[in-house]
């Protein structure tokens, strides 16, 4: 069997993915795996054994852009795919393959995508509540039941691929490293402020750690100003690194400590102490999917909102996650 993923284009809802990618091969022994995916997040793709080869997918959020998808699909036509696995709801997402005319179009029924897709399941949110047993039904024939428990994700780096990193960024590895991803691509209601992030920068320094700070280039400013607040103890990474060198830096730390976002995925596949922040978004539908995560999340009477501004103007739920409990977090996470 041939098969092609429409990959989401999010990197943590992508890192979510991958059980289902492991149950469709256990599924279909010999299969070959291919994704359609977004270029930023094709490097966590590359890190999963399921994926043979990745097709690039060049269309920005909303581009209709038909005549680039005719090109996209006469070349899918071409690779003959037996069956395609569409991941994303939208209806945009299932006319390459369509186009393609991929013999099986699977996936949920999304924005009315009758005739696009035609091996059809539908969602039941309450039976399925979290994104990752969504992504796993689809595994699955229509109706069948979910097996579980589900495989957490894995993604790899190697010590080899760690080394490369470090000699071409020309850092030191230093005796013990502690990860910061202070940015949330959704919105500041996901942000940890900055001042808290720089306070726990001190606390965990007294300890010996040096503190490195992951993120997009959208994301340097906040990391900036934590390294200010905090002079001369942070590594401010934000930007100056590739997605796939990310990887391999994480996969370095002792601890990672972020907010809800894809980089908190990521550090959860491959297995880093994590202690995870909740504010606007809930860890009941997008947790960090590992057994060396702590999630902490006052659980105020206002969260979650899901806004990507918080609608009261306050952001208490975390501006009151305090340095001190996150701190206390992440020295037992790292103790065990």
């Amino acid at each position: 069997m041939k098969a092609l993923i429409v990959a989401p284009s999010w990197i943590g809802d992508t890192i979510m993915a991958q059980p289902m990618f492991a149950r469709l091969h256990a599924r279909h022994p010999g299969l070959q795996l291919d994704a359609l995916a977004p270029r930023w997040v094709a490097p966590v793709l590359q890190r999963m054994v399921e994926i043979s080869d990745i097709v690039d997918s060049p269309f920005g959020h909303g581009q209709l852009s038909l005549k680039p998808r005719w090109r996209l699909a006469r070349e899918l036509a071409a690779r003959n795919y037996d069956a395609v696995y569409v991941l994303p709801n939208s209806l945009k997402s299932a006319l390459v393959p369509f186009m393609a005319g991929i013999p099986q179009r699977i996936g949920f029924t999304g924005e009315s995508r009758y005739g696009l897709i035609n091996v059809r399941h539908s969602l039941d949110k309450s039976a399925l509540p979290l994104m990752v047993e969504r992504f796993a039904q689809l595994a699955e024939a229509p109706g069948a039941p979910l097996p579980k428990p589900i495989f957490q994700p894995k993604i790899q780096s190697t010590a080899a691929d760690q080394l490369q990193t470090l000699k071409e960024l020309g850092l030191e590895r230093p005796a013990h490293i502690v990860a910061f991803c202070p940015g949330a691509e959704y919105g500041p209601a996901k942000r940890w402020p900055a001042a808290h992030f720089a306070t726990l920068a001190k606390k965990l320094a007294e300890y010996g750690c040096a503190i490195w700070l992951f993120g997009s280039p959208k994301d340097h400013a906040v990391a900036e100003e934590i390294s200010q607040l905090a002079p001369g103890l942070c590594r401010n990474l934000c930007g100056a690194t590739s997605l796939g060198q990310a990887v391999d830096l994480l996969a370095l730390a002792e601890l990672v400590v972020c907010n809800d976002s894809g980089l908190m995925h990521v550090a959860a596949a491959l297995d880093c102490r994590l202690v995870t922040l909740y504010g606007s978004s809930s860890p009941g539908f997008t947790p960090p999917l590992s057994d060396q995560a702590d999630i902490l999340s006052l659980n105020l009477d206002c969260s979650p909102c899901f806004k990507r501004e918080c609608p009261l103007g306050h952001l208490d739920c975390l501006n009151k996650l305090t340095p001190e409990r996150v701190f206390a977090a992440a020295l037992k996470r790292m103790a065990g």
